[in-house]
């Protein structure tokens, strides 16, 4: 028992952090993963020309993606910054509006049973239909895209949150209020921190379907962004240019969904979490 408190497990950091920095094994762990991940992609992506016999205007090869991507970087570059510009402010808007709408349903109990019924019909009506219509209120610019991002993020955070809010443990709150607390006390002190980690549920999926609705509204109608080159692309037949662009949206996702796991680690570093 003694020697097991001296010797903590090699996979924990020497400070105890369940989330700080991996040791140069977990990094190289990481890359190798990376790697092979890569390297299986780009095989399968071979076979499956080879098994088809797809000509290259249908499935160009993965040397002629990764030429496109050298050529046109300053293009796609460019792009990716009004499509990435798109994602970050969706998600702004998105979690700001969900987290105030969660906290006002979960303060009020009215207002709870006026909101929760619109919230739930809401989702009725397919956000991608409402593209156009945003098209046309909006035009062109990077508001549109802002805007379905926003839609498509603020129902689960919303629901997440609201949910975290809601199930706080209830002998902690009695206990607060034996003792005097305030509901804003309650709100403050209990209830928020029990909810976070739902809330961060609620962020990751954010993360991970804010860029479908930046892309949705920029293949309705753009002026800038991936999408939008996507086509250009295809309406000048150049495929290769195409794929390239659909590649660095898939980066820009994953980096996305990875970059805003890390910061949720390290800021709910209470929650347990089981591998």
């Amino acid at each position: 028992m003694a020697e097991s408190r001296k010797n903590p497990s090699p996979t924990a950091s020497a400070s105890g952090d369940p989330f700080a920095p991996e040791d140069e094994a977990g990094a190289l762990e990481r890359a190798a993963r990376v790697g092979v991940i890569l390297i299986g992609v780009v095989a399968f992506w071979y076979a499956a020309i080879l098994l088809t016999g797809a000509p290259e205007f249908i499935l160009p090869p993965p040397d002629a993606v990764l030429a496109s991507l050298i050529d046109d970087a300053g293009l796609l570059a460019e792009n990716a910054l009004t499509t990435i510009s798109e994602i970050l402010l969706g998600m702004l808007f998105g979690i700001t509006v969900g987290c105030a709408t969660a906290l006002t349903m979960a303060a009020s109990a009215p207002v709870r049973r006026w909101m929760l019924p619109v919230l739930v019909a809401s989702q009725a009506v397919p956000v991608y239909a409402l593209a156009p219509v945003l098209v046309l209120w909006f035009g062109f610019g990077i508001w549109p895209k802002v805007m379905m991002a926003t839609l498509i993020i603020y129902f689960p955070v919303t629901a997440a949150f609201f949910d975290g809010l809601r199930q706080a443990d209830r002998q902690w709150i009695n206990l607060a209020r034996s003792m005097g607390a305030s509901r804003r006390d309650v709100l403050r002190l209990i209830r928020l921190p029990a909810a976070l980690p739902s809330l961060a549920s609620g962020i990751r999926i954010a993360a991970a379907t804010a860029p479908i609705g930046a892309i949705v509204g920029e293949w309705i109608g753009a002026s800038a962004g991936l999408a939008h080159v996507m086509n250009q692309s295809k309406a000048q037949a150049e495929e290769p240019r195409m794929f390239a662009a659909l590649v660095a949206i898939a980066v820009i996702a994953v980096c996305l969904y990875f970059t805003v796991d890390r910061l949720l680690r390290l800021a709910v570093p209470w929650r347990v979490e089981t591998t």
